[in-house]
Order: structure tokens, then C-alpha cells, then sequence
């Protein structure tokens, strides 16, 4: 018998993970963008992906301030999210990570996955319906026509990496 052991989490210890998930959220992307290109954040989603997964693992708060945080955060230190999108994009991640955070507790790891991304899609259309001159429907089409790849990697990997984690968190 294997002997795990268990981390139980504190507050402290809860905002020391979700800073490691910001951290991850915010260098993704630089990763990603040097090896793939300017377009590879857009196909493959690397923020979102952290977002995700801290809002799963950690619960809603972390999820949320992941969110919120890493957009800005990445935005004053490499210019990107374009500021055009970035409030779009920040309210976006931080209603994943809040949503993923809120449904994980009632629901499967599946279902907290996709609703989070469902709903995470339809909450920036207000936003970009009201403070834009950008169109809502096209922008979310064109998010999910460039993203479709990164959506069905987090729908793949996520939940392996709940799982993973679910063993050494309590």
C-alpha cells in the first residue's frame, strides 16, 4: 500500500497555489507565442487552461482571482492580451475559473468543466455587445472558430489533471 499523503488547504496555502496558477497562467502564453507564433495563444487557449484547473482544484475564489489577475498581470508585462479585447478577455477567465470553482462542488468534473466554459463564453457577450463597437456574435464565433483546439485539449487533459491532483488535496 502506497502511503500519500494528503495537503490540506489553509488559507495561506490556498493563495500561495493560486499564485503558482497565475504565475502558469501568465508565462503559457509567452511560451506559447514564442514557439507557435502570435496566433497560438488564440488556438490554444494556454491562460484559459490554468484558469480552469485552479478554479477546479482550488475552488472559486482561486479561480476567480486566477482570472482576473493573470489577464491583467500578463497584459502590463508583455502588452497582450491587445487592450482592445483585454477587459473581454478578463471577464471571460474570471467567470471560468468562478464558474469551474462554484460547480465543482456539486458536480462532476466534467460537468463544472463544460458549464464553466459555456457559461465563460456567454457572460463577454453583454460586455462586448455594450462596450464595444465590436460584434458580440463574431466575436465569440471567431473566439471559437481560432480556440477550438484549445477547448478540446482543456476538455481532455483538465480533468486528468483533477484527477491527478484530487489525490494529493483535500
Amino acid at each position: 500500500m502506497i502511503n500519500v499523503q494528503t495537503l490540506r488547504l489553509t488559507w495561506v496555502k490556498e493563495l500561495i497555489f493560486t499564485t503558482a496558477f497565475v504565475a502558469l497562467a501568465v508565462l503559457a502564453p509567452m511560451v506559447f507565442h514564442f514557439f507557435g507564433g502570435i496566433g497560438a495563444g488564440r488556438i490554444f487557449l494556454p491562460m484559459y487552461f490554468f484558469v480552469l484547473t485552479a478554479g477546479l482544484i482550488l475552488g472559486w475564489r482561486a479561480g476567480l482571482a486566477t482570472g482576473a489577475f493573470s489577464v491583467l498581470i500578463s497584459y502590463l508585462i508583455s502588452g497582450m492580451p491587445a487592450i482592445n479585447i483585454l477587459p473581454f478577455i478578463a471577464i471571460e477567465l474570471s467567470v471560468y475559473g468562478l464558474v469551474a470553482g462554484l460547480l465543482k462542488d456539486k458536480f462532476s468534473v466534467w460537468i463544472s468543466l463544460l458549464g464553466a466554459l459555456a457559461l465563460g463564453r456567454l457572460a463577454v457577450l453583454p460586455a462586448v455587445f455594450l462596450f464595444s463597437n465590436i460584434n458580440a456574435g463574431n466575436f465569440v464565433l471567431v473566439a471559437l472558430r481560432d480556440g477550438w483546439q484549445g477547448v478540446a485539449l482543456q476538455i481532455i487533459f483538465i480533468p486528468v489533471v483533477v484527477k491527478w491532483a484530487g489525490k494529493y488535496f483535500c
